[in-house]
């Protein structure tokens, strides 16, 4: 059983002021020894914690190493030399940083942590679209497993989508699979885009009508939308863009009130940083992305569990597909600016469980 010494509340003093406004005094004194723990583990075990934007304050300002949407904690892992990586984010997260960094051990804390959008579609998947539009590029979003990744030609980010596609110098390709960033994208260029009908849980439930609710109850709310949303709420926001440029929106923009249209723990997170913005919040959580805690990353390093492994015979295409949009080095885009386009969708399949992970 962990303890709240003085000595563990002299340690995390700094991380507690931090947070202060998330985490009642109250229950620091629970929160304090896993805190603690982890951070002393990770010096031990020489490991580091990646924590995506939508995680809770107490994981993302207390307790991780990197910060950031799911490609760029990847690419910063693999700068380290850490022997461990755990992935505070969800499956198709720890399994890029596996993909990025092949020699070091890569850990989920939590076998619950999944995605809506990734179990979306298969590599099989893919290979059946492929034989529909032979000759047809196939850039893959990545939030997305790596035997999709393997059957890909290229990734993108919702950052650099836009630019991915257009890097190509194709007249047509298939985006994948996301369907309502593939149309966000659509509305973006004159590539013809052909889709798969996947969908985030978080994302989809957003719509325009509740967007104009807050607008009417908040006079100058400046909103924000990522472009998983519908193009009705992209068409309706100030500004839309990955999680990664939506922080920064707010960061040098600095407005009154501000609205950010994805996973709530979000604006906490932001919220903590920016104190003279006022953040309204439509609590939309992610439940796979909740599955991670203190408790459990504190038993990932102390059990070495769960850890993610990719066959050698997916890792390498999957790898390549993957590295080659790190090597395009495309700038990010603004979605606001978006027109109507037309989008080819094709049906979604029903999946089974994640796979790929032992311990």
């Amino acid at each position: 059983m962990l303890e709240y010494t003085p000595e563990v509340a002299r340690r995390t003093a700094d991380l507690q002021e931090r947070v202060k406004d998330f985490i009642p005094s109250v229950e620091w004194p629970i929160v304090a020894p896993l805190i603690d723990a982890i951070n002393e583990l990770k010096k031990t075990k020489n490991a580091v914690i990646l924590a995506h934007n939508y995680q809770t304050p107490d994981i993302y300002h207390c307790v991780a190493d990197f910060v950031g949407d799911s490609l760029q904690l990847a690419i910063e892992a693999g700068k380290t030399d850490a022997d461990i990586i755990v992935q505070a984010g969800v499956h198709f997260m720890a399994e890029t940083s596996k993909l990025l960094s092949p020699d070091k051990t890569v850990l989920i804390p939590s076998l619950e942590a999944g995605c809506s959008l990734a179990a979306s579609i298969t590599g099989e998947d893919v290979r059946r679209m492929k034989q529909k539009y032979p000759g047809v590029p196939v850039v893959t979003y990545v939030n997305t497993s790596a035997d999709v990744k393997a059957e890909s030609d290229i990734c993108c980010t919702s950052a650099n989508a836009v630019n991915v596609v257009e890097a190509l110098n194709v007249d047509r390709v298939m985006l994948l699979p996301d369907v309502y960033l593939a149309k966000n994208v659509a509305a973006l260029t004159d590539v013809e885009v052909i889709a798969w009908k996947g969908l985030c849980e978080v994302h989809e439930r957003f719509t325009a009508e509740e967007i104009q609710r807050y607008r009417e109850a908040t006079p100058g709310l400046v909103v924000l939308a990522h472009p998983e949303c519908s193009p009705d709420v992209v068409a309706d926001a100030d500004y839309a863009g990955s999680t990664s440029s939506m922080i920064r929106y707010v960061k040098e923009n600095r407005p009154a009130r501000v609205l950010m249209v994805t996973e709530c723990s979000m604006s906490d997170n932001v919220a903590a940083e920016t104190p003279d913005v006022e953040f309204i919040r439509p609590c939309n959580l992610c439940p796979h992305m909740k599955s991670v805690t203190l408790q459990n990353i504190l038993e990932s390093l102390q059990e070495l569990r769960y850890e993610v492994t990719i066959p050698e015979e997916i890792a390498g295409d999957a790898r390549q597909a993957v590295q080659r949009m790190v090597d395009l080095q495309v700038e990010g885009r603004d979605f606001s600016d978006g027109v109507a386009a037309s989008v080819t969708v094709e049906n979604r399949v029903t999946l089974g469980p994640v796979a790929g992970v032992s311990g």
